[in-house]
């Protein structure tokens, strides 16, 4: 018997960020563990046309919910969805609701926030910050909690070149800012915004940052602990491998490369991508709720789960694994032109929690011949472009491949539009995407060292059975089959792209690849026309070539008369 999964039966859990892409295999991995939990409260607002209970319905229609349908029928009966809107200041949460939350939970996992890199400063504290405040002042009011863990970033001081398992203090105090933007208007935020983040690349990084010592300032006497993930990816093993189903992250890195749009990029090569399966976050997730209330550590432990340091795959690697696999289809549930998978792709692509992590280690894992055959296996369907990779850490040939590589395929696709009657739109598309992309420079060109201690003294602290079932060692993970699974995922259940429909295209791309060559033939040849006709010198070199083969063909047929 597990030990962590007996702790939360019977407990009353309160997750925010629910419906997002870690709160979903939160909940999975609950119920599949814990059947007999007694309720799982999640905070949600409902969008348009949608009441609560539908959002709940549509979430376990899902299917990484399949497994726990069978393992606890009555799973719609365990989720509580509570009407909230974490960017006001007291949620907005009925008082009947609030007193239900305030008597009965038991565990808090803080999932919720904005991961947009671009985001305003306001909106930004709002959700990570002030949000975080409000929660632990509920929290403070919970007779029957027993831990609260906050899920932070593993880039929250990247301002930094080491980063240990503590919480550093920030230039500003939180309380200032958060007082100081309840006066302010825009356009005085804007203005100061640079100053306020200083080395920090961004202000999803920045506010993280001041999360943390929200938590450490707020948390009076709470069962507090704070986990820092790096690059959340698809699912490793759990419930089912290749899992996703949101665009952020690597996902859009993967989307656009195999779809061709993105064939460049500037980033060093050898550095680590640091992802980490969503699956390994939640495990350890379960077992720092379990480890916080059971042992109550005296002060407010952060726990670090990375893979660079332990079991690291690097960029270049990487993209070349998932470049040779790719070519594409509309990721809108239609049949949308080629334009409009772009423009869902740089809509998208903002907020990655992408990084790079340690000089080139021994160690690195490399992608052999084998799995670049396998990624040729299984392309996307309808790509706009071969896919391909090539990595650059100098700038001049960075913006060579964007002028090549991105920037003139759109100018001829938008002229081919044109000449069919339609709005062009790739170029001005093709440049938003470039511009997302160029916020991930920071993080794919820089190398941080994260300290593991403890997470490594939890790991021990299990038992083998907890060990097992929630299992974060990253040291286990396979990247050639991980990634392999990875984009399966992306094209089966992000996509939503039909198995049959391989064969097709695999067609389609060797016609790309035709394409491809033809193109860059005749553009050789009329560069070479153009040449012979204004060189005297290059219609010599024309003349030697041609004198040769000429003489080498003679002198062949010559040996084989003579042979016969």
């Amino acid at each position: 018997m597990s030990t962590i999964a007996a702790f939360y039966g019977g407990k009353s859990i309160l997750i925010t960020g629910a419906t997002g892409f870690l709160g979903k295999v939160l909940m999975e991995k609950l119920f599949r563990t814990s059947p007999d939990l007694k309720v799982i409260y999640i905070l949600v607002r409902p969008k348009a046309g949608q009441t609560l209970q539908q959002r709940v319905f549509q979430i376990l229609d899902s299917k990484l919910f399949e497994k726990v349908k069978e393992v606890c029928p009555n799973v719609h009966e365990k989720i509580r969805a509570i009407y909230a809107d974490l960017n006001q200041n007291d949620f907005a949460i009925s008082k009947e609701d609030m007193q239900e939350l305030l008597s009965c939970t038991n565990i808090i996992f803080h999932c919720a926030a904005t991961v947009r890199f671009d985001d305003t400063l306001r909106h930004a504290v709002q959700l990570n910050v002030t949000a975080t405040r409000q929660l632990l002042l509920m929290a403070s009011q919970m007779p029957k909690l027993e831990a609260f863990i906050h899920i932070s970033t593993a880039y929250s001081n990247c301002n930094l070149k080491h980063i240990d398992e503590v919480i550093y203090p920030c230039p500003v105090e939180p309380k200032k800012i958060i007082d100081s933007l309840e006066w302010l208007d825009d356009a005085i935020i804007d203005e100061i915004t640079p100053k306020l983040i200083r080395d920090w690349p961004n202000i999803y990084t920045y506010t993280k940052a001041l999360g943390e010592m929200v938590v450490q300032q707020e948390s009076r006497n709470l069962n507090i602990a704070i986990i820092r993930p790096s690059i959340v990816g698809a699912t490793w093993q759990e419930p089912f491998p290749g899992w996703v189903d949101n665009i952020n992250g690597p996902n859009g890195i993967i989307i656009a490369t195999g779809k061709g749009f993105l064939r460049a990029i500037k980033a060093t090569p050898m550095a680590v991508a640091d992802v980490i399966p969503v699956d390994t976050v939640v495990n350890l997730m379960l077992a720092v709720g379990w480890y916080t209330a059971v042992h109550r550590p005296k002060s407010t432990l952060v726990y670090h789960i990375t893979s660079g340091n332990m079991n690291p795959c690097n960029w270049h690697k990487m993209g070349n694994t998932t470049s040779t696999h790719s070519s594409g289809k509309p990721w809108c549930h239609t049949e949308s032109s080629i334009a409009g998978q772009l423009d869902t792709v740089a809509h998208f692509i903002i907020g990655f929690e992408l990084k790079n992590a340690f000089p080139r280690m021994e160690n690195t894992w490399h992608a052999g011949v084998q799995v670049l055959a396998t990624f040729e296996k299984i392309p996307f369907e309808r790509p706009f472009r071969r896919p391909n990779a090539n990595f650059t850490s100098n700038s001049f040939t960075s913006q060579y491949w964007n002028a090549v590589s991105h920037r003139a395929p759109a100018i001829i696709y938008d002229c081919y539009l044109r000449l069919t009657g339609r709005k062009p739109r790739m170029t001005k598309l093709m440049n938003r995407l470039l511009r997302t992309v160029s916020m991930l420079e920071y993080f794919i060109n820089r190398s941080w060292e994260w300290s593991t201690y403890n997470t490594e003294m939890l790991m021990s602290e299990l038992s083998p059975e907890d060990q097992r079932v929630f299992n974060f060692d990253v040291r286990q993970l396979n990247w050639l089959e991980y990634i392999e699974n990875y984009v399966l995922g992306v094209k089966k259940y992000l996509l939503k792209e039909d198995m049959a429909g391989i064969p097709k295209a695999k067609q389609r791309l060797k016609r790309l690849r035709n394409i491809h060559y033809l193109f860059n033939t005749a553009l050789f040849l009329i560069a070479w026309r153009l040449l012979i006709a204004r060189s005297q010198m290059a219609r010599n070199v024309w003349f030697f070539i041609v004198s040769f083969c000429y003489k080498f063909l003679s002198y062949f047929r010559a040996s084989s008369t003579l042979k016969v």
